[in-house]
């Protein structure tokens, strides 16, 4: 599959964008660039940061990151790819991590952040 590296490990275990952000972000589900590894945020949390990086990087596929779920997304495309090649683990962010999450920074009203 064209974009995709299997040898590259996802970049961190949360969104690295909201993570870098000030002040930092949270998300509700997450996404991995199956070319560089990069988490971000899916489009239904408020940043939509790995929609963003496809766009900024070229980088035209993305997988999953949630736990049970295998599907990979072409941003090029917009199609959706009920399988894809192995990447390197992990490949799901951890088990015990809630969504949407950090849950200590979400704002009392989250729910009406998020893009449906």
């Amino acid at each position: 599959m064209e974009g995709v590296d299997p040898t590259v490990p996802p970049s961190g275990t949360g969104c690295a964008d909201c993570e870098a952000a000030s002040p930092k972000g949270w998300w509700w589900h997450l996404r991995r660039c199956a070319q560089c590894g990069h988490i971000g945020c899916c489009d239904t949390s408020p940043s939509q940061h790995a929609s963003a990086h496809a766009a900024s990087t070229g980088h035209p596929v993305a997988r999953t990151f949630e736990p049970g779920e295998e599907w990979f997304w072409n941003y090029v495309e917009e199609v959706k790819y009920d399988q894809g090649p192995a990447l390197v683990a992990p490949t799901h962010r951890p088990d015990a991590q809630p969504v949407p999450a950090p849950t200590n920074r979400l704002p009392a009203d989250w729910e009406t952040y998020l893009h449906r």
